[in-house]
């Protein structure tokens, strides 16, 4: 059977995707996970794979056009003669600035006005999200960037942030629930709401008339293809990289391949051109001057073991006792910082930690030690980092030896009941006693949170 190919929404609050580019003409094959089009998100452009096997047929939006989330903007047809007699249908060229039909939408007096929150596709080819939990109630205050629910996923619990600021006016499915993707599931109001609304997903399914909501897609929905840690190229040796980022690397001549050379997570982002520039003089100077001690330039590694029941307590006693919920990986940044600061002696200059997952680089933040743990962390924005940290803790990974290329790399794996640690660190960025020092000042802290606290 046919497969229609939505524009997904790519694991934030959006309305809208943008088309870079379609990777495929009408009429091409196509295969599963092949790449078919680019989509520009408000933070990369990510690639779009057909889920399924076929040709490629119907397109009905082009490079450029700006289309809601959830709308078909093309169809993989099971033959090559299909793909010929296949049109978009007038549902699927709808004009860009309608808004998919929903329940909500049909009953305007019964639910606040405001921004719209849609359960997202968060990158894998599925037509619904589990939610697991909300983290904010009906009236509660929120501001861009706070975690409003958590969906699961097909291999694990993914975060949901709010992409407004103003006051949680509506949430529109309950806990446990399954919703379709793009189907609307929270309102976020400007102003305080007299009377929050609180239903189930089943309640906004139907209108009076009982007619049914905005049904799920008729196959899964072309999957957000997220580019895995490790600065593996994407398929077909394409790269990933903002728009503005290609430009401003070609206008001053540098290769964005010398960062997937050095390990450097896709996509790419303006902040890692100064990273790029950095090492394409480090690679002239290389080249211009051949050091007879290369040796000395090859990463150090230093592994460490800790039971996770310490950390495991102190996060539930938090919650418990203190009603602060934290993320552990916002624990660990703090405790790397403190550790760091503690072994090099650093004790005046701003130390800057760049958090990392399976998927993404979440950030950088200045001085993490110095933040209570139930204040958000200060956002370094583009400054160079002292400390890279990888949480993989929620992986499949037991142990990873990561690229020095410029920070010291400290890697948090999960074994049963222990977290494994790891440094990979060069000459020049620390020295024997200080690495062996910051691993066992981070490893303590593990061990015994309330140290982080004295």
């Amino acid at each position: 059977m046919p497969h229609d190919v939505i524009m997904p929404a790519l694991g934030m609050a959006q309305d809208t995707g943008l088309i870079v580019s379609w990777l495929k003409k009408p009429g091409d094959a196509v295969k599963t996970g092949e790449a078919l089009m680019e989509v520009e998100t408000d933070k990369a452009v990510m690639e779009v794979e057909a889920a399924g096997d076929g040709f490629l047929a119907a397109v009905s939006a082009q490079a450029g056009d700006h289309v809601p989330v959830g709308q078909v903007v093309a169809v993989i047809a099971e033959t090559a003669e299909a793909a010929k007699n296949t049109s978009p249908s007038p549902s699927d060229t709808k004009p860009q600035d309608a808004k998919p039909t929903s329940p909500e939408a049909a009953k305007p007096e019964a639910l606040p006005s405001g921004a719209e929150i849609i359960m997202p596709a968060l990158g894998m080819a599925q037509d619904s999200g589990l939610i697991v939990a909300w983290r904010k109630k009906p009236g509660d205050p929120v501001a861009t960037g706070d975690i409003l629910l958590e969906v699961e996923t097909d291999k694990s619990v993914m975060e949901v942030e709010a992409g407004h600021d103003g006051f949680l006016a509506a949430i529109l499915a309950d806990a446990r629930q399954a919703v379709p993707v793009g189907s609307v599931i929270a309102i976020i109001s400007a102003e305080k709401p007299e009377n929050a609304v609180a239903r189930s997903h089943k309640s906004t399914a139907a209108d009076d008339n009982g007619a049914p909501g905005k049904p799920a897609p008729k196959a899964p929905p072309a999957a957000a293809k997220i580019p895995q840690t490790g600065g593996a190229a994407a398929s077909g040796g394409r790269i990933l990289a903002s728009p503005k980022t290609r430009r401003l690397a070609m206008e001053k001549g540098l290769d964005l391949s010398l960062l997937v050379e050095h390990g450097v997570p896709q996509p790419y982002h303006v902040s890692d051109l100064r990273l790029l520039e950095t090492l394409v003089s480090s690679t002239k100077a290389a080249d211009a001057s051949p050091s007879p001690a290369s040796a000395g330039a090859l990463p150090m590694h230093i592994g460490a073991r800790v039971a996770a029941s310490g950390c495991d307590e102190f996060i539930a006693w938090l919650a418990k006792d203190g009603d602060i919920h934290v993320e552990p990986r916002l624990i660990w940044l703090r405790f790397a910082t403190a550790a760091f600061r503690e072994a090099t002696g650093l004790r005046d200059k701003t130390l800057v930690v760049e958090s990392r997952t399976v998927r993404t680089t979440d950030g950088r933040f200045a001085d993490a030690d110095r933040s209570r743990l139930s204040k958000p962390l200060s956002d370094a924005g583009d400054q160079v980092p002292s400390i890279m940290m990888r949480d993989l803790s929620g992986s499949p990974i037991t142990a990873a030896t990561g690229i020095p290329t410029h920070a010291p790399v400290l890697t948090v794996c999960r074994e049963r009941e222990d977290y494994v640690v790891s440094l990979d660190y060069q000459a020049g960025q620390l020295d024997e006693d200080q690495a062996i020092e910051f691993v066992t000042g981070f490893v303590d802290r593990l061990g015994e949170p309330l140290r982080h606290l004295l």
